[in-house]
């Protein structure tokens, strides 16, 4: 199970039909929550998401509307008694605010703190790139190694079936016949996760070749002043984001509270600059479902599939709190 629930796409305050960040990555056995925000853990219920699912948590900065829902989703954790350990990444920056918010959390989890303070690995496969914005910022890169896909008509011609194509996948080569001779490369999928930030190399090297590209979208076109000032993106600048990265989907999120409940205006500015990448205006309790993977058709032509999205019926908005995102 690949795909993406979003619990909240406000920035810095909630709306009547926009809760504050918050977003599930569900990625095989992993669950990875991504800056929880204020009302994250009254999302999760009616997002129909299990405090148990929850593996690791990855802040991207300590601005209130990406971290302030943090106490409420532990203490959540350790009233359903989650049995596994709990992973908490964030910049290094930020430790002050993180120890206070888990502070004020109920104890009973077994919370492991990993701060970073610079780009590269966090844990396997996570890797985090520094942004540009008003404090110490990270996104986020998840990889799969890359593989191969076995091709059914040269395992028939080189007499290979059952059990044996198992084995030859194990082990390189089976009765002088060698994997790359009887398969292509697949690439494995990538998520990436850009928050708050204005255009930075950091941006680049999280969305390049990314399956399925979260990025936010604070403000139109119309607005780079304001943009450029909080440091964020347009709706514009995102798209070429997807564009320029190769990204095969974008997810628009973080939208100001000026735009209202539609992000119709901003979906199309980004749409216009995004090249071929799918464009999806992210909704409150959306789940979001992973690109189809590239797969092998006759002229070694790489297809894939539509971005696929469900939404349920929104929940009722939190309560505000001030503060920039």
């Amino acid at each position: 199970m690949r795909e993406l629930v979003v619990l909240g796409t406000a920035s810095q305050v909630p709306t009547r039909t926009r809760n504050h960040n918050g977003y599930l990555l569900r990625w095989d056995g992993e669950g990875l929550l991504f800056d929880p925000g204020e009302g994250t853990q009254r999302q999760m219920i009616h997002a129909g998401v299990s405090a148990n699912m929850v593996t690791r948590i990855c802040l991207t900065h300590v601005h209130g509307d990406h971290c302030f829902g943090l106490p409420g989703v532990l203490s959540r954790m350790a009233l359903d008694a989650v049995p596994h350990p709990v992973h908490l990444h964030y910049p290094s920056s930020g430790a002050d605010v993180v120890r206070a918010l888990v502070s004020v959390s109920t104890p009973g989890i077994d919370l492991r703190l990993h701060p970073h303070g610079e780009g590269g690995p966090v844990a396997e496969g996570l890797d985090v790139r520094p942004l540009r914005h008003r404090i110490e910022t990270y996104g986020y890169r998840l990889a799969e190694p890359d593989g191969r896909t076995l091709l059914p008509e040269r395992l028939r011609a080189a007499g290979i079936a059952g059990p044996d194509a198992g084995r030859l996948q194990r082990q390189g080569t089976l009765g002088g016949v060698r994997l790359d001779d009887v398969s292509v490369a697949r690439p494995g999928q990538r998520f990436a996760f850009v928050m708050d930030t204005a255009p930075c190399p950091g941006a680049e090297e999280l969305a390049d070749g990314a399956d399925l590209l979260v990025a936010e979208s604070t403000f139109a076109d119309d607005d780079a002043g304001l943009a450029g000032q909080y440091r964020h993106l347009t709706a514009g600048q995102a798209g070429e984001l997807a564009a320029h990265s190769g990204a095969r989907s974008l997810v628009l999120t973080h939208f100001s509270s000026r735009y209202g409940g539609d992000a119709a205006l901003l979906s199309a500015q980004a749409r216009a600059r995004a090249g071929t990448a799918a464009v999806v205006a992210a909704e409150d309790l959306q789940r979001i479902g992973f690109p189809q993977r590239r797969r092998w058709s006759q002229g070694a032509v790489l297809q894939h599939g539509p971005l696929t999205a469900s939404m349920p019926n929104p929940s009722s908005s939190q309560a505000s709190h001030g503060g920039h995102s």
